[in-house]
């Protein structure tokens, strides 16, 4: 598992679409030399498997579920993606439960610098504002996580079908979010404790039948 704090950005060197899966060739100087073959690699909060490796690159391939669920199909020569190695059992977890398990796309409105100390961008917050599918909208809670591009952010609003969300200036500096421009598409990944939770309230809930309270003198 990962937990949406970026180690480094990469750059796209090729998407190449063959008869079944597309081959992706990420350069990542310094994460690649960590690879081995068959080890996973979150991209742009996509978990991938890496295949091949160069001194500075490496290459995965992506299924047709992950060309259809998330962006990586968008990308092109020259793209910024986000690069996370998994987490070692025991380490701290610096941002939540991450899972590379991209649950839908969404769209960037809005990328607004707040006013720096010295009033320069470079020292200065950002507001992102994120359109959410609205079948993911019952997963997004204010001060909740929420993973976007395998960022792991905190929502700071939920404003109808749109989120809002400070950014440091730090985060904006040293993943891709710095080169997103409103109506890109970006992945998102909600909490996955929040399904779950769903998932044993749901279980509960299905026992408790019109028949079960007949049958129980009710």
């Amino acid at each position: 598992m990962f937990t949406g704090i970026i180690e480094q950005t990469g750059d796209v060197r090729s998407f190449t679409r063959g008869a079944g899966a597309a081959r992706l060739i990420v350069g990542a100087p310094g994460i690649a030399q960590r690879l081995h073959k068959g080890d996973s690699v979150a991209v742009s909060g996509v978990c991938l498997t890496a295949l091949e490796m160069g001194p500075d690159w490496f290459a995965a391939d992506l299924a047709a579920e992950t060309i259809a669920r998330t962006t990586l199909s968008r990308l092109h020569p020259g793209s910024t993606v986000n690069l996370e190695l998994p987490t070692p059992a025991g380490a701290p977890l610096g941002g939540h439960v991450v899972q590379g398990h991209v649950d839908g796309v969404g769209t960037l409105t809005a990328l607004d610098p707040v006013s720096g100390a010295h009033g320069q961008q470079d020292d200065s917050d950002w507001v992102l504002r994120i359109r959410v599918p609205q079948p993911l909208l019952r997963y997004v809670v204010e001060k909740g996580s929420i993973a976007i591009e395998g960022i792991s952010l905190t929502v700071a609003a939920v404003e109808s079908d749109e989120i809002r969300i400070s950014i440091l200036p730090h985060t904006y500096r040293a993943t891709n979010l710095h080169a997103l421009k409103p109506g890109m598409e970006v992945n998102l990944e909600v909490d996955v404790l929040g399904k779950y939770a769903e998932s044993r309230t749901r279980a509960r809930e299905d026992w408790l039948t019109v028949d079960y309270l007949l049958a129980n003198g009710y």
